[in-house]
């Protein structure tokens, strides 16, 4: 992950646009926030392609354009395997963003990255209409960057997927389990599963309700029992009558991802909001936490070792270089594993 986020972090000295692609079903919970960071830090307008609105709730979708087209310096466009013109939607939106490059001497230069099997190659496929660019269904495609001349004076360069190395809340990481983002080697099947089915009984329970044929009520049942319905409606049974509930963790993931069950989002932009504002009050007491054990450390120095005791390389070194020397390198525990991929 660090060689890719390197090379687009170089990248975004030279671009005027920064696009990024989201899944349409978890727009937030798909968005790296390693890449908000970048694109502020370099101060780069962002297009957001909501990809996957055909398996999206399209109320929600409209309702999730509305909140991006609320951001600073940012327009969203939603887009689907399906859409006819793609080239169109996303040129007029990238031009409208950076309108100094309109006709210019210099082409307009854009990047466009997103967390693995978003869709990034699919599209890029569909902009070229010819295949240039590997996809797949699984995670681990697109390895390193790509330059593409989308129009004669438009240049596109492709980066591979990345996931970022600690997900800050445990609803964003079901999430992307579910949607097929994380591979399956990294997730437990049935939490994840359990998590999904919380979601649906309580934004889709009819429809969650009609695909397997549940009594009604879905809304009050455990997850569990749902997961254990389900199984048993789709023959996931064992010998002996024992439901094989990993089995149909995988019914359920399948459905989910190919909208048999409905076109489902899994969030909104007002539950986004009490996530957001979770991560920032736990980021907050990292940060506090943080700061108490450097003063512990430098407090703990300076009780072992007096001005009088320290070597000579020692007594030129300022406060700031304690500092530095006394990071010790606490880490963060890893959710999920680090991926370069699309």
């Amino acid at each position: 992950m660090f060689k890719a986020k390197k090379a687009l972090e170089e990248r975004l000295a030279d671009i005027d646009v920064v696009i990024e692609m989201v899944d349409a079903r978890l727009p937030m919970s798909s968005s790296n926030p390693m890449f908000a960071s970048m694109i502020g830090l370099r101060q780069r307008p962002s297009l957001k392609i909501l990809n996957k609105q055909d398996l999206a709730d399209p109320i929600q979708t409209a309702a999730w354009l509305d909140w991006f087209s609320q951001q600073k310096n940012t327009r969203a466009i939603a887009l689907d395997s399906g859409d006819g013109a793609p080239k169109q939607k996303i040129l007029a939106a990238c031009r409208a963003l950076a309108p100094h490059r309109d006709g210019g001497a210099k082409p307009l230069r854009l990047v466009i990255c997103g967390i693995p099997n978003v869709g990034k190659s699919t599209l890029i496929n569909a902009l070229m209409g010819r295949k240039i660019a590997k996809t797949g269904n699984e995670p681990a495609i697109t390895k390193t960057q790509q330059r593409i001349q989308l129009a004669e004076d438009v240049v596109l360069y492709d980066t591979p997927g990345m996931l970022w190395p600690k997900i800050e809340h445990e609803t964003c990481g079901d999430y992307l389990a579910a949607s097929g983002a994380v591979g399956r080697n990294a997730l437990d099947e049935e939490t994840i599963a359990l998590a999904l089915i919380a979601t649906l009984k309580r934004r889709y329970p009819n429809a969650l309700t009609s695909r397997y044929g549940l009594p009604d009520g879905v809304e009050a049942t455990p997850d569990d029992a749902v997961l254990e319905a389900i199984g048993r409606r789709r023959g996931a049974v064992r010998s002996g009558g024992v439901v094989d509930y990993q089995k149909a963790a995988e019914i359920l993931f399948t459905d989910f991802r190919a909208a048999i069950i409905a076109r489902v989002t899994l969030e909104t932009p007002e539950e986004w909001g009490v996530i957001a504002a979770e991560i920032a009050r736990r980021q907050a007491i990292e940060r506090a936490e943080e700061a108490e054990r450097r003063a512990l450390r430098k407090g703990s120095k300076g009780r072992g070792k007096g001005k009088n005791d320290a070597s000579p390389a020692q007594l030129g070194r300022d406060d700031d270089e304690d500092d530095l020397l006394a990071d010790d390198g606490d880490v963060d525990v890893v959710l999920l594993p680090l991926v370069e991929e699309d």
